[in-house]
């Protein structure tokens, strides 16, 4: 009997990839790939996984609780920042509707914090918005961050992870390698020392 614990649905089974720190829709982006051996993973599958990823990412309070059509929300507005990055890295033109649905998310609700004015701290900033509204803002706050990273200097070295089948975004950071974690930079160094060996064998 197998007595391992099983994979935390909320935890990819890779790091971050390089720039998810900077950019969350990075992050965002990179909630689901394919991975070698016919694996997968998507951390806004259900809305308890989608829940814990924006609360890690400071996009909800902890306490907001996320129905499946709010997950189902954030999985497409996934598909089209994952379309857009993909086009910008590629070199491409992206669907006119990925343009469409980043730019409705970003105009949806007001993202600049609120000037509020409190008796004894006097005024200050603060993103006030009904609960019921909480996934509104998360997605525009995606959306801003994905019009940041696109129109940005960081744009020129966003690149998907040279480790096929793996899917994931990342910013460049050593040259022209490109793989979004040490395994998958492991996984190509392996596969063409295998390469090398077998194309000098008699």
């Amino acid at each position: 009997m197998d007595d391992a614990p099983a994979p935390d649905p909320a935890r990819p089974p890779l790091p971050p990839a390089p720039g998810a720190d900077r950019y969350r829709s990075l992050d965002f982006a990179d909630t689901a790939a394919t991975l070698p051996a016919e694996q997968s993973y998507d951390l806004l599958a259900t809305p308890a996984t989608a829940m814990h990823w924006l609360a890690a990412h400071d996009l909800i309070a902890p306490d907001v609780r996320l129905y499946e059509v709010c997950a189902q929300r954030l999985r497409t507005l996934r598909t089209h920042v994952r379309a857009l990055l993909a086009a910008r890295a590629d070199g491409t033109v992206p669907p006119e509707e990925s343009l469409r649905a980043v730019n409705e998310a970003l105009t949806a609700v007001p993202t600049a914090p609120l000037l509020t004015w409190g008796e004894s701290r006097g005024p200050g900033r603060v993103r006030a918005h009904p609960t019921d509204r909480a996934v509104n803002h998360a997605l525009a706050t995606l959306a801003s961050d994905t019009a940041d990273l696109l129109t940005g200097s960081d744009a020129d070295i966003l690149a998907v992870c040279g480790s096929a089948p793996c899917d994931r975004f990342l910013l460049r950071t050593h040259g022209r390698r490109h793989w979004c974690s040490t395994r998958c930079g492991d996984r190509v160094r392996a596969a063409r020392a295998y390469a090398r060996r077998t194309a000098t064998r008699p």
